[in-house]
């Protein structure tokens, strides 16, 4: 697959056939290419809760704010949940902050797990104290991100933005509608 195609293939997606589980080692694959990522100084201050049993999928689903523009939804059904989540974490005793590395790590694993046949959402609309609890997560480490990831069970179409209007939507046939910024928009003029 060219690597356009599977930046257009990696989209923020919601919904997921539950029934499609993702095993442990396609997870540890995936935390590997975030290992391998690029990081500030080298520091590597990321870890990572792998979570794959439908129980421990459980515990995560309900500390997670879904879709704000979409006020009338309240996140996945059951049997359109996340199959697997990979919570990332950052170390204070490795970094005081973590700049960007997260960002980072979570685009590596999403185009990875999109290589690998699924997709995934990247959340960071959390409750931190409530999953830290129910994942017995210590106070060294600051949750940064979670993403939810499985087979995509949704459409989601990339649309051009119009009057600047950024809020994703759904249409009548429950696609996903995100719209764009041209690329002309984007790019700044430059004359030196």
């Amino acid at each position: 697959m060219k690597f356009e195609d599977l930046v257009l293939r990696t989209r923020s997606y919601r919904r997921f056939d539950e029934s499609v589980r993702i095993d442990r080692d396609t997870l540890e694959k995936l935390a590997g290419l975030a290992r391998l990522s690029p990081s500030a100084a080298n520091r590597q201050p990321l870890k990572f809760i792998l979570i794959s049993s439908p129980e421990d999928c459980r515990k995560v689903f309900p500390s997670l704010e879904w879709a704000g523009y979409l006020e009338d939804w309240d996140g996945p059904a059951a049997g359109e949940r996340a199959a697997a989540y990979i919570v990332i974490l950052g170390d204070r005793t490795l970094a005081e902050s973590f700049g960007v590395d997260h960002g980072i790590a979570a685009q590596s694993i999403m185009l990875g797990a999109t290589e690998a046949g699924f997709g995934g959402c990247i959340i960071a609309s959390v409750n931190r104290e409530e999953l830290r609890k129910d994942l017995s997560i210590g106070d060294r480490l600051d949750i940064l991100l979670v993403l939810a990831l499985g087979r995509p069970a949704e459409k989601v179409i990339i649309d051009e933005m119009k009057n600047a209007d950024i809020r994703y939507w759904r249409d009548g046939e429950d696609n996903h509608h995100v719209p764009k910024r041209s690329l002309d928009e984007l790019i700044v003029k430059h004359n030196p």
